[in-house]
């Protein structure tokens, strides 16, 4: 048998896990348009006492892929990550590969973070190419021979879902998502692409839709235990 303040506390508990999780639905609609974001889950479970708990998982599956016909983009089609330096030295991981010539000449991210170990760009070369494997060459003229200029490493962790958000599309690994493994021999990179969200944007307005309609009828709920509460302490004057 539940008491009064029993069921208030299992009330603002059971609201608060509703409204969080309201909140990662609503970052998921935020980030509909982000190249190559993963979509966040937060499941809740119901225990046996009645309170909620809850868990956050990340889709790490792939977003579609979209043709941008610019040749500084670059899409990853299958797992992994592109390593990114800041100029600061600190590493991160990202799948956003919407990628510009920045200072001296080499290929960096649309906030400047550096690509891989660095990779410049000739000004004024005919025109340069990302291969599937990430190598990166250009040519001189349109009867030249190709120049390697370097490559775009490919990594992988053996638990991309503890891997920590650290904004500006970028993550860093943690003690549970383990280190970074180098992908070899690989054809995982494509041109003149972008990744799109994995969000499914039918999918979160329901899920908003539906976590509205039950944090009011918590709502209301509390209002009534909230009334029934207040009876009885008159009750008692």
């Amino acid at each position: 048998m539940y008491s009064m303040q029993g069921i208030v506390r299992r009330s603002i508990n059971n609201v608060s896990n509703q409204f969080e999780r309201l909140g990662y639905v609503g970052n998921n609609l935020a980030n509909l348009n982000t190249n190559g974001y993963k979509n966040v889950r937060f499941e809740q479970m119901l225990n046996e006492d009645g309170y909620l708990s809850a868990a956050i998982r990340t889709d790490h599956s792939n977003g579609s892929i979209q043709i941008t016909s610019n040749p500084y983009d670059v899409a990853i089609t299958g797992p992994g990550f592109i390593p990114v330096v800041s100029e600061e030295g600190q590493i991160a991981y990202t799948r956003d590969g919407a990628f510009k010539q920045g200072k001296n000449g080499y290929l960096v991210t649309s906030d400047d973070w550096m690509v891989g170990e660095g990779i410049k760009i000739p000004t004024n070369c005919y025109k340069f190419e990302i291969k599937p494997n990430g190598e990166v060459v250009a040519y001189d003229s349109a009867s030249s021979e190709a120049k390697k200029l370097g490559i775009i490493p490919l990594v992988r962790f053996d638990n991309p879902e503890e891997l920590e958000q650290t904004g500006m599309n970028k993550l860093v690994p943690t003690e549970e998502s383990g280190e970074p493994q180098l992908v070899k021999n690989h054809d995982l990179f494509a041109q003149n692409n972008l990744e799109n969200s994995n969000t499914n944007i039918y999918s979160s307005v329901s899920e908003m839709l539906r976590l509205n309609a039950s944090m009011i009828a918590s709502m209301r709920m509390m209002k009534v235990v909230d009334d029934m509460y207040n009876k009885a302490i008159n009750i008692r004057e």
